[in-house]
């Protein structure tokens, strides 16, 4: 695989930062330490300019080529939260916070984009500026979407931007992405259903909630199954099902959480409509009501089909065409990437991690043997978008 020198004599020292990284892991915007860590070490390659507070806790460092003739921009992104989960790989370089771990692997995407920035910043064989955005808040706070609404785009005169995801499953050495939709928008559902409690021996002069939301969680299956287009995807998943505090008593509400996925516009809108039909209209067939509270977190992933070949072409220059899949099949997880690409025109792609635990999964751990690949696929991306 064609790593560059540089980059190859970079693994250690970038191993080093993920490592750190991932023994003390911060959740959500409170990513102090991580910023912190990230806006130093920009200064310390000499990024021309490096702000922080971007989206509240994100970070910006501002490389120019060694010309600007381009007049071109473009960004790159990588995210900085963690997860509250508990640790279980027992590794030396382990979680020292509880209840904390990066389990994305955004510890590894910050070193890789870090690591590029160092050798962006040392080479600047390029024609035009780079502009290498740290997000904080990607696990479901909407970071990315804090970052745009911020300006990032308009006061950085980002044009097109870029993002990239470890992917367990993919073997190591291979890309991929597509056109178009990614990963699914992700929308959240709370359904409060309310019956009539009484003991659990008179069932009959009650309303029983339990009976009813399990109607419904059966009745939920039905959207995809029999009201969607088999040739499009959907994913509706009841998670929570809250009911009842003892063994003898018919409760008086029940309550359910769960997650849709969809990949357009359209089915979204759909789903929802259904799901709240089905529920309301489940819950009255058994004299309940049934009270649904819908929200939508994050749009679909779209990847732009002018920019997703500079993306693919990047990779393969790395890994060779046939280690890039260039059609890949959409991914029904979310990523609020989407926010960026709706303000700006660009592509997300996935770099193989092995086979590794799953992301979000206590044993999983970022496979640094990747690193010099994506800090590869950075550079190349930055080289040949803003050729000389």
């Amino acid at each position: 695989m064609p790593i560059v020198n540089r980059i190859s004599a970079l693994h250690d020292e970038v191993t080093a930062w993920r490592r750190d990284f991932h023994e003390y892991p911060e959740l959500q915007f409170d990513v102090h330490r991580t910023a912190g860590i990230v806006a130093e070490k920009l200064k310390e390659f000499g990024c021309d300019e490096v702000v922080t507070g971007i989206g509240r806790t994100g970070v910006v460092g501002i490389i120019r080529g060694k010309s600007n003739n381009s007049g071109k921009v473009i960004g790159l992104r990588a995210d900085m939260d963690a997860l509250p989960l508990t640790e279980i790989t027992g590794l030396p370089h382990a979680s020292k916070v509880p209840g904390k771990m990066h389990a994305c692997g955004h510890d590894g995407h910050t070193a890789m984009l870090l690591g590029a920035a160092k050798y962006l910043a040392e080479t600047r064989n390029f024609d035009g500026t780079a502009i290498i955005i740290f997000q904080p808040a990607e696990e479901g706070e909407n970071g990315a979407q804090a970052m745009v609404e911020d300006g990032l785009m308009e006061r950085f005169g980002v044009q097109e931007v870029y993002g990239m995801h470890n992917a367990p499953g993919l073997p190591v050495g291979q890309f991929a992405l597509r056109p178009g939709p990614l990963l699914a928008a992700v929308d959240n559902f709370r359904i409060e259903v309310e019956g009539k409690g009484g003991h659990a021996a008179k069932p009959h002069l009650s309303v029983d909630t339990i009976l009813v939301t399990a109607h419904i969680v059966t009745a939920l299956q039905s959207i995809v199954s029999r009201n969607i287009d088999p040739l499009k995807n959907a994913v509706v998943t009841v998670g929570a099902f809250n009911a009842g505090f003892t063994n003898n008593v018919i409760p008086q509400t029940a309550e359910l959480r769960g997650t849709v996925r969809t990949l357009d516009a359209e089915v979204r809108d759909y789903v929802e409509q259904r799901l709240k039909a089905v529920a309301e209209g489940t819950a009255a067939l058994f004299g309940a009501k049934a009270t649904v509270h819908y929200e939508r977190v994050v749009a679909v992933t779209v990847n732009d089909p002018a920019h997703t070949p500079y993306a693919a072409d990047a990779a393969a220059s790395v890994v060779g065409d046939t280690a890039v899949n260039r059609e890949s099949v959409p991914v029904m997880g979310g990523e609020d990437f989407s926010y960026m690409l709706q303000a700006r025109p660009g592509a997300f792609i996935f770099i193989g991690q092995g086979n590794t635990a799953s992301v979000h999964h206590p044993a999983y751990d970022f496979n640094d043997e990747i690193i010099p690949l994506g800090m590869s696929y950075w550079a190349k991306l930055v080289e040949s978008r803003l050729a000389a």
